[in-house]
């Protein structure tokens, strides 16, 4: 956002109050980073094939060169963006005086095929997580990494560091093989719920199928403008395939996916579920009502328009406690905290900047 780089004004002239920033990018800096917490057998797996490190997900949908990857001003000379907890802690956890930052790292682990490669990949992501970020800074707080193309894998995974204190979140890859709500994950769910973590649907992905229902985009701008069908197609899928129900617990945030289409699905949902809710018994209430307790989302991007019109979507969504703040670094966006605190109701403004977020990651 915009205001995230504190240009021309104080932190405390853009909101006086506590922050706690739900999305915060860290970048594994290279392949060799993490040979430090990998086994001789994987480093050797790596080094035999001149393997240098997965590709896909963000890697192709943001051009490493744009300032939708990162801002000029958060762009270091010398290594990747937000790679190092230097660079974080300078250019937002400091000036913003960040009361806890949640960390996801999306690593395209997914890209892998290979199910005993992907797992080892994900353990020294999360490993490396813990020493060079999360134990070196109380502020920050982390995601695991999952091998999201095996659910028993991903349940191991999780089990193994799902205690550890620094972590509250799994991240689930928005662009995958399945929809999250199929009954197979059920049970990968049901692991978050065990060790009391947030299910955090980012951006992200790699897949064997088109990023749109349709087919490939010729353009980065018609793939980010069509980048909300996936995030529908996600929340359709968990709150429709029953997830909230088999898994009561349950709490999902949805990040870096935007949230003004929401009011729009919620009503198609509900009608749609009016009319069809014997395919779908376990539903006992409106899909939207179901969002609303089991559902957050972050603020950026946040695709405002006026301040009347934020002040409209605001209204439309029903509840104060659906939105949590987030600057998104590295990435870059048009969008201003400040129009939508000037948007938002005088009650939900702390709601928004620190409040939610602090309840429903339980910091």
């Amino acid at each position: 956002m915009t205001t995230a780089l504190l240009e021309d004004v104080t932190r405390d002239e853009v909101w006086p109050g506590a922050v706690i920033d739900c999305d915060v990018h860290a970048n594994v800096p290279s392949l060799e980073a993490l040979f430090p917490y990998m086994s001789p057998h994987w480093i050797a797996w790596c080094t035999e094939r001149g393997w240098h490190g997965p590709v896909g997900g963000v890697a192709l949908a943001y051009p490493p060169g744009s300032d939708r990857s990162c801002r000029p001003e958060w762009r270091p000379a010398d290594r990747p963006p937000a790679s190092e907890l230097g660079l974080l802690q300078q250019h937002v956890l400091d000036p913003w005086r960040v009361e806890r930052a949640i960390l996801t790292c999306y690593y395209a682990v997914d890209s892998l095929r290979h199910p005993d490669w992907a797992a080892a990949l994900a353990r020294a992501v999360n490993d490396w997580l813990v020493a060079e970020w999360l134990d070196r800074d109380p502020r920050l707080a982390g995601s695991v990494v999952i091998p999201a193309r095996d659910p028993a894998a991903m349940i191991e995974e999780i089990h193994r560091v799902g205690d550890h204190p620094g972590f509250v979140q799994v991240l689930l890859p928005v662009r995958h093989a399945a929809l999250w709500g199929q009954r197979q994950f059920h049970p990968v769910f049901d692991a978050m719920a065990e060790h009391g973590l947030v299910a955090g649907l980012h951006f992200g992905g790699t897949s064997t199928d088109a990023p749109s229902s349709t087919g490939y985009s010729s353009s980065y701008v018609e793939e980010y403008a069509a980048e909300w069908q996936s995030f529908t197609a996600q929340v359709t899928s968990l709150v429709s395939e029953g997830v909230f129900q088999a898994c009561p617990r349950l709490r999902v945030s949805v990040l870096e996916g935007g949230f003004a289409w929401l009011p729009v699905w919620g009503w198609r949902m509900d009608k749609e579920w009016k009319g069809l809710r014997r395919e779908v018994p376990w539903l006992d209430r409106r899909p939207l009502e179901i969002i609303r307790e089991h559902m957050r989302f972050s603020v950026a991007p946040a695709d405002l328009g006026t301040r009347e019109q934020a002040a409209t979507v605001l209204e439309w969504l029903g509840s104060e406690d659906v939105l949590m703040f987030a600057t998104d670094y590295p990435h870059g966006y048009d969008d201003d905290i400040t129009d939508l605190l000037a948007a938002a109701p005088p009650s939900m403004r702390p709601r928004i900047m620190a409040e939610t977020a602090r309840d429903w990651y339980r910091l």
